[in-house]
């Protein structure tokens, strides 16, 4: 949730010519309906369920990147999936900086489009306690606090190439 997945991904994609799937657009684009729409139409759990199948139904044929939603590891198994089938990227960040980047666009996020401005800083911090044990099982742990973005692709490029896993930047 806030952390840049989605622009980080897109622009390691680029820089090593690999495809880029941002997962909550390709739910979107199966379900023909947005995020917001599907969680108030069908709920939190209708939204993970369709998640896990359409991560699990993602035919890749050459190198991605894949974006996946803040909660997507923490349901119906997906980070054991995420873990054995590619190498997972962690962006850490703290929470303040999470709530600077949400904060004016909370209505475009499910999870926080119905809190008031003084309620999302509990909320992120109370999410990050509760998802940081499967964050912590990624491959790469990266700090996303770090606003060069040309140095935190020179540290996942790094990582990828030599191999070196679970090594905090």
């Amino acid at each position: 949730m806030g952390s840049g997945k989605t622009t980080v991904g897109r622009k390691l994609a680029a820089l090593k010519n690999w495809n880029f799937i941002d997962l909550d657009e390709e739910i979107e684009k199966r379900l023909g309906k947005s995020i917001n729409a599907i969680f108030s139409e069908h709920g939190e759990e209708f939204f993970r369920i369709k998640e896990a199948e359409t991560l699990r139904s993602l035919n890749i044929l050459s190198p991605a990147v894949i974006s996946v939603g803040g909660g997507a590891p923490c349901h119906h198994d997906n980070m054991n999936y995420m873990l054995q089938t590619g190498k997972v990227v962690y962006l850490k960040m703290n929470p303040e900086e999470i709530k600077k980047r949400v904060a004016n666009e909370s209505w475009k996020r499910p999870l926080l489009k119905n809190l008031d401005t003084g309620s999302i800083d509990e909320f992120i911090r109370n999410k990050l306690k509760e998802r940081e044990p499967f964050y912590s099982r990624a491959h790469i742990i990266a700090d996303g606090n770090d606003p060069e973005i040309p140095s935190l692709l020179n540290f996942l490029i790094e990582k990828h190439i030599s191999g070196d896993l679970k090594k905090e930047h």
